[in-house]
């Protein structure tokens, strides 16, 4: 079999085979043994059918045509790695010429991993906050606490903001009552916003027992869209009162037997909680720094399969919620079309950073060790709510375990990397990142609630030329994204 390879783009080659017929005739003598079963002949058993019979029934073209079908796919799979092509996609397959004895010629036009040549690490440098904690974050910090800790007590003047009341409600449009609209002794935090648009100017400097009207536009309902006219009795008004702030209070609050050692043990938690904010944003910014220095090119096939691997984890969610579409498009602020732009967006981030990180993995020949793949499955069987196991077999159906392999590879590239280039904080001081002890996820994405179902949207079987993927309904991707390997080959 001789293969040559023809560069169409950065992310597209086209491989022309060329097989000669010595090679292709045990395919066709199995073309043969198999028809013979499957053909019933008059005076033959099942599976002892003369070829020159099966020709006689079928015509030579059948039995040829037969053994092309079942031997393309180990062609095709022997010039991928002959020519040594990093597949992303399904091949586009088309045979040229073949005739009865002569060679077989076929093309497979596919999609490819982008080439990309990488800066030096010393070159790259990134930006993040500087892990400080201030007074004012303490003191946020304590406030929040002592309201945890607050109680509501009744008090005899008009509502002001931060007041928690009781009221009744009622709504009519045109006149009429709005059906189901009408609520007694509702509680409510008066500033929240969480109720009715326009309730807090209303009832702020209300009295007891006082009512105000006021107009708003109904947001659900058979109303929707409609302007309301809304009555609001107040029927209560209760103010909250922090306790003091104490040795008392952190004996009650906490495991801490004074306030000094309650300040101590918050400024600490909020030190760490600004190490990960850098380290967070550490992650983030050096992969959008090397996606603007980097010219990656993305194959429109695999950025669709990518969308539509994270369409279909959203349906599946926006299921197992309860909510509609166009209800959760309105909570995002986005028009339908917007939201597949951000999705498009998103999904060829998401692949850059991979490829990029796929890159690193290859230069600096990174791996995963036994120890290291067991604590990510460990780990996400805890967090799927599922034996280790249990959790094991799940991924052992189809490509689980290469995706959490693939995602294990990924997490320590970026740990690389943060190890390799600068990070400073905004006034150029050097910063030292509490990089993690095991590899963590090294691309996240907006879909945290990635399905089980989701199953793995690109990652190309080069034995199916015919494009239909055998694995495409395997339910093998219990947690993470829908990746692109990080190894080429097959």
């Amino acid at each position: 079999m001789k293969a040559t390879k023809e560069t169409l783009s950065p992310t597209r080659v086209k491989l022309t085979v060329e097989v000669p017929f010595d090679e292709l005739k045990p395919s066709v003598d199995a073309a043969y043994r198999k028809l013979a079963r499957d053909v019933r002949v008059s005076g033959f058993r099942p599976g002892k059918v003369p070829p020159r019979i099966l020709d006689q029934r079928l015509g030579r073209g059948t039995i040829l045509e037969e053994a092309i079908h079942s031997a393309l796919p180990r062609f095709y799979t022997d010039a991928v790695r002959q020519e040594e092509v990093d597949v992303l996609s399904q091949p586009e397959v088309d045979i040229s010429s073949f005739a009865d004895g002569a060679p077989l010629v076929f093309t497979a036009e596919v999609d490819v991993r982008p080439e990309i040549a990488l800066p030096e690490y010393g070159t790259v440098e990134i930006t993040v906050d500087a892990a400080e904690v201030t007074e004012e974050q303490v003191q946020a910090h304590l406030t929040t606490l002592r309201e945890r800790f607050a109680v509501l007590r009744p008090v005899e003047r008009p509502v002001q903001a931060g007041d928690f009341i009781s009221l009744d409600l009622t709504a009519t449009v045109d006149g009429e009552t709005v059906e189901g609209a009408d609520a007694a002794g509702l509680s409510y935090e008066v500033g929240s916003g969480d109720l009715v648009e326009g309730l807090d100017e209303a009832i702020t400097g209300v009295s007891e027992g006082e009512s105000r009207t006021f107009q708003t536009e109904l947001l659900a309902g058979e109303h929707a869209g409609k302007s309301a006219e809304v009555t609001a009795t107040v029927r209560g008004v209760k103010e909250r009162e922090l306790p003091e702030l104490d040795d008392d209070f952190a004996t009650t609050a906490s495991e801490f037997d004074s306030l000094a050692e309650l300040l101590e043990d918050v400024r600490a938690s909020l030190g760490q909680g600004a190490r990960l904010n850098q380290l967070n944003q550490a992650r983030e910014r050096i992969l959008d720094d090397l996606i603007e220095r980097l010219d990656v090119p993305v194959p429109e096939s695999v950025l669709d399969s990518e969308v539509e691997a994270r369409e279909h984890r959203l349906s599946h969610e926006l299921e197992r919620l309860g909510l509609e579409r166009a209800a959760y498009l309105e909570s995002l602020g986005q028009s339908e079309q917007e939201y597949l732009d951000e999705l498009r967006r998103l999904g060829a981030r998401a692949l850059r950073s991979q490829f990029i990180l796929d890159a690193v993995i290859n230069i600096e020949q990174i791996g995963v060790e036994q120890g290291e793949l067991m604590e990510q499955i460990i780990g996400r069987a805890q967090r799927a709510g599922l034996s280790p196991e249990v959790f094991a077999q799940q991924i052992s159906q189809g490509e689980g375990l290469a995706s959490i392999m693939a995602d294990t590879l990924r997490g320590k590239a970026l740990t690389f990397l943060l190890e390799q280039v600068k990070v400073v904080d905004a006034e150029g001081n050097a910063v030292e990142l509490d990089l993690p002890r095991r590899p963590e996820p090294a691309v996240d994405d907006v879909d945290d609630a990635a399905d089980a179902d989701a199953g793995s949207a690109y990652d190309a079987d080069v034995d199916d030329v015919d494009g239909d993927a055998r694995d495409d309904d395997d339910d093998d991707e219990v947690a993470g994204d829908t990746q692109v390997g990080p190894t080429p080959g097959v």
